[in-house]
């Protein structure tokens, strides 16, 4: 069992979190107004933390936020030393709420497992230097979904290690990864990440291009792309340009592109995993929303591509609204678009799911069109 005076941490962070405000960034502002907890103790807090959100519908509601922390530890201890302990029946009925059962029908047990085990953490080696990265860390496992994957099973803080300071890798997931292997860029190509967030994906893309052509960052967020940049500086690409765009129909340039990736916002059940939190927090309301901007952000880009060009969507969710329905009701409205087999991905289909008890990693949904030349 954790220790009480981390215990007693871990309830104070539990005291600062509300709807509207994630599990992680809870504990970011906890630890810099606490800022004598070193490293290893803030693992274990956090830790506490995600685990309690995981076991939450199992809690007693009546007691304390540390009685309630206790048993969510006792309950993952139990569960990480056979999964089969805990019923599939339970699972399935306390592991996410009611409402997703609606969205995703007949999932297996072994989804609901995967669920409460602790994720993995995914790292991305430049290309072709995974092995010599593997080495260097001592503590990884290639995967043959994604040639530049390894899953890191070390404790040591990656940040402070002479690989992650050389730029030898970036943090990704397995199914980030996935998206831009699926766009399957080429050197000289112009491609548009149009939600690129903190450059996870345009970073990939810029490697996969081998820093050739170029890659258009953009997004609605001055502070992702601040952090895109160092992070590109840091991996010595420079095939990129960043910009705004909002998502709204006054898009950021005139350009066409050889290809648009979408890494839509969405409701992020696929990472419900690694952010117990959002399973209480989502709601029904948030789903249709999201499909709706989804949809619309798509039908902006969509003239940007040129003749040829393929258009990516992703969204790291499973919800039926966000995946499948939004695909569906794109193709209607695009009759200059037709659907792509994601051959990159061994697909003979041009929409793909991508499980978190398949991979090890984050939900995903990807689908792809090529504007008819």
């Amino acid at each position: 069992m954790i220790d009480q005076a981390l215990l007693n941490h871990a309830a104070g962070v539990l005291k600062t979190i509300s709807a509207d405000q994630r599990a992680d960034t809870a504990l970011r502002y906890y630890f810099e107004r606490h800022g004598y907890i070193q490293p290893p103790a803030r693992r274990v807090i956090s830790h506490a933390v995600f685990v309690y959100f995981r076991w939450f519908q199992w809690l007693d509601e009546k007691a304390s936020p540390q009685k309630r922390l206790e048993q969510a530890q006792g309950l993952h201890e139990r569960f990480t030393a056979d999964p089969k302990s805990i019923k599939t029946e339970a699972l399935a009925a306390l592991a996410v709420p009611d409402w997703l059962k609606t969205e995703l029908t007949e999932l297996p047990a072994d989804y609901f497992r995967q669920l409460q085990r602790d994720p993995a953490l995914w790292l991305r080696a430049r290309p072709g230097q995974v092995h010599r990265l593997a080495k260097a860390l001592f503590c990884g496992e290639l995967t043959p979904q994604a040639p530049d994957a390894l899953r890191f099973t070390g404790t040591n803080d990656l940040f402070k290690s002479e690989p992650f300071k050389a730029g030898a890798f970036e943090i990704q997931d397995l199914a980030s990864q996935l998206v831009s292997i699926a766009a399957a860029p080429l050197p000289g190509e112009t491609w548009w990440d149009a939600c690129a967030g903190e450059g996870g994906k345009t970073l990939h893309l810029a490697d996969l291009m081998m820093n050739k052509g170029l890659v258009w960052a953009t997004d609605r967020h001055e502070k992702r792309i601040e952090t895109l940049k160092r992070r590109a500086a840091r991996a010595k690409l420079f095939n990129y340009r960043t910009s705004f765009w909002d998502g709204s129909a006054r898009l950021p340039t005139k350009a066409k592109f050889d290809g648009i990736l979408l890494d839509a916002p969405c409701s992020g059940v696929g990472t419900w995993q690694r952010n117990p939190h959002a399973r209480w927090t989502t709601t029904p309301a948030d789903v249709a929303e999201l499909a709706t901007t989804q949809l619309a952000m798509l039908n902006h880009i969509a003239g940007s591509l040129k003749p040829g060009g393929r258009l990516v969507y992703s969204v790291c969710t499973l919800t039926r609204s966000e995946t499948t329905a939004v695909a569906a009701a794109f193709t209607a409205l695009h009759p200059e678009l037709e659907p792509l087999p994601l051959a990159a991905l061994k697909s003979t289909q041009p929409v793909l799911f991508l499980w978190p008890h398949e991979l090890n990693a984050n939900g995903m949904f990807i689908a792809t069109w090529q504007r008819k030349k």
